[in-house]
């Protein structure tokens, strides 16, 4: 029986648990309940709402319009935080395990985080993806949809303190960053299923996303 994302992630944040010390996971546990207080999930677009048409960068360097490139198709974006979140390359290996069957739906998946693409090109071709990877920049198109938000000061060190600097990744210095969220359109942008949590460790699940389509 295959593995399940679910119990991939269960493993992970096993093997976090016992190498992390209790201040950072106590600092990201913390972070989290801080997002949770902003209501992003009910402020968020909606299902039965229109994504908004866009125009950006793949790994590339390729400008990718939403109008041209995914026209009468139904979409799959995935937004993610970036290729240092152990959680966010999880689920996007297991969405290219399923991405047969995506297409076999007549629907395109695309992934989008705020990362340069120089980091976008190495984290898609580690993973052998063979969907576009979009860069968005300064997280505009996220806070088009209300799901940008901006991490927390008392988090910044522990995030430094493993290597990861968002400015690097990002080349901004704003700290922000999209809630990991997926959303299922029709062939004219209209948002048919949504998943997101600000949990960034809770993902979707696959097989649900699979029946939306």
């Amino acid at each position: 029986m295959a593995v399940t994302l679910t119990a991939q992630i269960e493993q992970l944040n096993r093997e976090l648990s016992s190498q992390l010390p209790y201040e950072i996971w106590d600092a990201f546990n913390q972070s989290i309940e801080d997002v949770k207080t902003k209501k992003i999930e009910e402020d968020s677009i909606q299902v039965g709402e229109k994504i908004p048409e866009f125009s950006l960068p793949n790994a590339l360097g390729e400008t990718i319009d939403s109008s041209e490139a995914f026209k009468n198709k139904k979409m799959v974006l995935a937004f993610y935080r970036g290729s240092w979140c152990p959680y966010c390359n999880l689920e996007l290996k297991f969405l290219q395990d399923h991405l047969s069957r995506i297409k076999d739906k007549n629907a395109v998946l695309i992934a989008i985080s705020p990362q340069s693409q120089d980091h976008s090109l190495s984290m898609s071709e580690k993973n052998n993806l063979e969907f576009e990877v979009l860069t968005d920049h300064n997280n505009e198109f996220a806070e088009k949809l209300g799901i940008a938000f901006q991490l927390q000061d008392f988090v910044l060190p522990h995030y430094e303190g493993l290597g990861i600097n968002l400015s690097d990744f990002n080349k901004n210095n704003d700290n922000t960053l999209p809630v990991p969220a997926v959303f299922v359109t029709d062939e004219n942008r209209v948002i048919t299923y949504k998943f997101l949590d600000v949990n960034y460790m809770n993902r979707v699940d696959v097989e649900e996303l699979i029946k939306a389509l």
